[in-house]
């Protein structure tokens, strides 16, 4: 690389991809070690514009107080809460490390990235209401979940609810839960917030560079990027790499080499929203509603009506509709997925589709689906809809992670992967949904992975930043409440 006769510079560590992911690990850093040289390298013109940006996801802060695809029922009827607990166990360690950036003075206003919004579940039809009621039990018993409220209704949902509520016909069985707890989070904003700290700190976010080759330089890492206006190319040196780069992850760990990435792949899942334009309706709803997911549908495409807060204002959004589309990124390229197809990977690639037909059609459906029959599916949660109140807006782009199997040969994952290398030196994360709100877990997990000299070094420090880290607050209702508790007041969320 050197005979390139290229400017190369020294890093102890580059952040490739200017999303929430590198934000969280950055801003980590810039407490952890102080003296650290980090080096950013974002690819567009701005950070947090893919799958951070505030309209290109749900900004649900995924606690799975709402999120049924997280307590699938079995054959014999039951609901296991472990996955739900799991997650939400994950968002307080976000939580808790947002609020402790709030306490610092790190970040001054975390108005402008999070705000209470009720989460809820909603289902209709006398199996579903049974499966609901039986959800509620299972979670309820949980102190991170004990504040959830379950009815079947009309009159509780049209207070919960008014949108979801008019015009529904009174005979309907329906069944809802409410969460007083639930927050949206705009990931955009909070990026930036997290890379301004670390910017404060010594850490230098470039962006308009596109990484472009990943190679060994002994026990470094020799990091190529050009300038995507002038073409300017230049290296930095590092022992260490992290790759978050939402969708291009996947083909810039394979273009490093190493052995943890060989037979992964990616499947590109598009989205679009209905969003509301009109005021007056938006000022009527302040929940997130969730419901249950079409036969085949991935995990991102499970219904919802969603009020969001971008830029200070309130909005409201239904979907996604889910799409297809070979890009691993909302700007990226046609050909990235048949790229990323390599002789390691091409099996499992091929193995994954017989069993996932249902996806298949799925897909298909969707993408033939007119304007008539997005409204359809829309006036199912509000039956009051009308179309001139709605525009058709593109969503993010994901890339669900295909792992290789020894049985199968191949796996669709829904969900997000960490990989790293067995030296340490670098690690990337896969996938999609929940990972920007447990990002902190993420990368924290990462940490130590990659730097397992350090962990005893660094703990003390983390538990500064979040108390309850390595502990299960699920299992602890005093520490529980009054984390929720804690935090919501520094965040400056409702906790009635």
């Amino acid at each position: 690389m050197a005979d390139l006769r290229v400017d190369v510079t020294r890093a102890d560590a580059v952040l490739i991809g200017g999303g929430v992911a590198s934000a969280t690990l950055a801003a980590l850093l810039a407490e952890l070690e102080p003296d650290w040289d980090v080096q950013v390298l974002e690819r567009l013109d701005a950070v947090g514009l893919e799958s951070s940006d505030g309209w290109n996801n749900a900004g649900t802060g995924h606690s799975a107080l709402c999120e049924l695809n997280y307590t699938p029922q079995d054959v014999d009827g039951s609901v296991s809460p472990a996955k739900a607990i799991s997650i939400n166990e994950q968002f307080q360690v976000s939580r808790q490390y947002w609020a402790h950036l709030v306490d610092s003075g790190a970040i001054a206003d975390p108005s402008s990235f999070i705000r209470t919004v009720p989460h809820m579940s909603f289902v209709h039809g006398v199996e579903n209401v049974d499966y609901l009621r039986r959800r509620h039990a299972a979670l309820s018993a949980n102190p991170l979940f004990d504040r959830m409220e379950f009815t079947t209704e009309h009159g509780t949902l049209a207070r919960w609810a008014p949108l979801i509520a008019e015009d529904r016909p009174v005979t309907e069985t329906i069944a809802a839960t409410f969460s007083p707890d639930g927050t949206d989070v705009n990931f955009g904003a909070l990026t930036r917030s997290l890379f301004a700290v670390a910017e404060r700190a010594g850490t230098t976010v470039t962006t308009g560079r596109e990484v472009t080759s990943l190679r060994r330089l002994g026990t470094d890492w020799g990091v190529m990027h050009r300038d995507v206006v002038t073409g300017d190319v230049r290296v930095i040196r590092t022992p260490f790499v992290f790759v978050g780069a939402g969708g291009n992850a996947l083909p810039l760990l394979q273009k490093s080499g190493i052995d943890e990435i060989r037979g992964f792949g990616g499947f590109p899942i598009s989205g679009q929203w209905l969003r509301c334009t009109n005021p007056e309706i938006i000022a009527r709803h302040s929940a997130k509603v969730y419901g249950k997911a079409a036969v085949g549908a991935p995990p991102m495409s499970v219904p919802h009506l969603d009020t969001r807060y971008i830029d200070g204002r309130q909005g409201l959004l239904f979907g996604p509709y889910a799409g297809w589309t070979p890009k691993f990124l909302k700007t990226g390229s046609y050909t990235d997925l048949f790229a990323s197809i390599r002789p390691d990977n091409v099996a499992q690639m091929a193995a994954v589709a017989p069993p996932n037909l249902g996806l298949m059609k799925y897909l298909v459906t969707e993408v033939a689906a007119t304007r008539d029959k997005r409204l359809e599916a829309l006036r199912e949660y509000m039956p009051s809809a009308r179309d001139e109140d709605w525009e058709l807006v593109t969503a993010g782009q994901r890339v669900q992670v295909i792992a290789p199997d020894r049985k199968k040969l191949g796996v669709l994952q829904f969900g997000t992967q960490l990989i790293t290398a067995a030296d340490g030196s670098i690690g990337g994360m896969l996938g999609a949904s929940p990972g920007a709100s447990t990002a902190t877990t993420i990368m924290l997990e990462l940490l130590g992975k990659v730097f397992p000299a350090r962990r005893d070094v660094w703990a003390p420090r983390i538990a500064q930043m979040v108390p309850s880290y390595g502990t299960h607050l699920s299992e602890d209702p005093r520490a529980a409440h009054a984390s929720l508790a804690r935090t919501a007041e520094t965040l400056g969320l409702d906790h009635e």
